[in-house]
């Protein structure tokens, strides 16, 4: 999707240059012929990163959540305290890792991630519940075990480095959703961009702002789920689910 004249950069020249420990994320919904002219619009000084001679790879998350789906309702009723737990896969490479997000009474948000075997990326082991349980438990999931696999995405991510502000944005496209009961959404016309920069916009926010593209309100697990499942409370998810997911499907 990102123009072919732009350089490539390494993974480890990205990290020295923008390693981002504290910074401000903005994410955008758009179709992806728009993305892909705004892109074209990029500071010719622009890197993409390349590993092993390609400029995409491939994600795919396995996200765990209970029958009832605690985590979806904590996230789409805002909760103060919610988790969310996943498998991340680097399907090119071959690395996984348990990837496990709370949020505690004070609001702040705590990342932590275990290296995982590729070949059970869809499911709980017990060496994974044994890591998230006990941070699971401090929130309230008595019974961490009633965790399921729940919802799949897959996409296709490009990486930019922006060397006049010093941050970096991705693309993902080719976004795919499948549920655990075997229903799957396709949105091969939709974009989703994030900036990450250190605190006031990037280039690419002003590129994208000039188009008419605003930040929203977006998360792959939530509103991925929401659209399979329409009759799900997804206030927090409606416009971008009205504006986007629906004419693009």
């Amino acid at each position: 999707m990102t123009p072919d004249a732009l350089a490539a950069i390494t993974l480890d020249e990205l990290l020295e240059l923008a390693a981002l420990q504290t910074r401000i994320d903005r994410k955008y919904v758009l179709p992806r012929a728009d993305a892909e002219r705004v892109l074209a619009s990029l500071d010719p000084a622009t890197r993409v990163l390349e590993i092993d001679g390609a400029r995409g790879s491939r994600y795919e998350s396995v996200y765990f959540d209970t029958d009832d789906l605690l985590s979806y309702r904590m996230a789409a009723l805002g909760r103060r305290r919610r988790f969310k737990l996943r498998t991340r896969s680097y399907l090119d490479t071959g690395d996984a890792y348990l990837e496990l997000k709370t949020k505690g009474a004070r609001s702040a948000t705590v990342k932590e991630r275990l290296e995982y075997d590729i070949r059970n990326r869809d499911e709980l082991t017990q060496a994974g519940l044994a890591y998230a349980a006990p941070p699971l438990e401090e929130l309230g999931l008595d019974e961490p075990s009633r965790l399921r696999p729940t919802l799949v995405t897959r996409y296709v991510r490009e990486t930019l480095y922006l060397p006049a502000s010093g941050s970096r944005a991705t693309v993902d496209a080719e976004l795919t959703w499948e549920h655990a009961a075997g229903d799957e959404l396709a949105l091969p016309g939709l974009a989703i961009v994030e900036t990450k920069s250190a605190g006031s916009a990037c280039e690419l926010d002003r590129l994208l702002w000039r188009a008419g593209h605003r930040p929203a309100t977006v998360s792959k697990f939530g509103t991925g789920l929401a659209a399979l499942r329409p009759e799900l409370p997804a206030h927090k998810w409606n416009r971008v689910l009205r504006r986007h997911f629906a004419r693009a499907a």
